[in-house]
């Protein structure tokens, strides 16, 4: 994936690397290079792919090698990536020792891919390594939708994203929605316009029921009441691609 955000992922939980790439799988900027389950394994891929990682995420506690030794042997050969600590680890004098390494950010297990996805999304802008723009996009209907309510592991909630970063690109109005947008985003995630639109509504009527009430009223003003219909698909989305429009005073012909 071109321009992507490479991530090395150095954890001994099979169940959760497997579940974390696929949950990255069809991110159109993150792109989980690889999962490795023990340190002397996620050591040796570091060494031999050192130009094809951006940002590694890696628990302390490894089979093997530990998170430390292999912190050591990065420093040691002058080898400089960001590096996300997730560990259930909690001793005060190993987490200072790691820290010593430059370590970018620290994340309590059992961590949420959502938090995690923020925070890549975070490092790699702060990094300035690419255009900006579409990326802090990317980062604010991350934050927005999970202030909304809707969580990241339905369907609707990728559709829903890509729904609005399709939106915000394009200003041709509602009509766009259902003439071009379903049909791109069911030939990205190899489904149908009509499931897409399905998933995008089931998720709509999550968030209505769980989302943050103040948050809802701002961005879709008189229609958060539970007198009045939810907004449709196309409202949703081109309502929250507008708010990030005006938030970032872009002005369209």
């Amino acid at each position: 994936m071109k321009n992507s955000i490479k991530v090395l992922v150095i954890d001994n939980n099979e169940t959760m690397t497997k579940d974390l790439e696929k949950y990255f799988s069809s991110h159109e900027v993150i792109e989980v290079v690889a999962c490795k389950n023990d340190g002397e394994e996620g050591l040796s891929y570091i060494l031999n792919n050192e130009d094809n990682i951006d940002i590694i995420v890696m628990d302390l506690v490894l089979p093997q090698l530990d998170g430390l030794f292999i912190l050591g042997e990065l420093k040691k050969r002058g080898i400089n990536k960001n590096i996300i600590i997730e560990t259930s680890f909690k001793d005060d004098n190993v987490l200072e020792e790691a820290n010593e390494y430059g370590i970018d950010y620290y994340m309590l297990k059992p961590i949420s891919f959502l938090s995690l996805e923020k925070r890549l999304l975070t490092i790699d802008l702060k990094n300035k390594q690419r255009p900006m723009k579409m990326f802090q996009q990317e980062a604010v209907i991350t934050d927005l939708l999970h202030q909304l309510g809707i969580p990241s592991h339905i369907r609707g909630y990728q559709y829903i994203k890509e729904g609005i970063l399709l939106v915000y690109s394009n200003t041709s109005g509602i009509s766009y929605i259902t003439k071009d947008v379903y049909p791109v985003i069911a030939k990205k995630f190899d489904t149908t316009p009509t499931r897409v639109e399905r998933a995008i509504r089931h998720a709509i009527e999550i968030s209505w029921s769980r989302g943050d009430i103040n948050l809802m009223e701002e961005i879709f003003g008189n229609s958060v009441n539970i007198d009045r219909d939810k907004p449709t698909n196309a409202e949703y989305l081109t309502t929250i691609a507008d708010r990030i429009r005006i938030k970032n005073n872009l002005v369209y012909n």
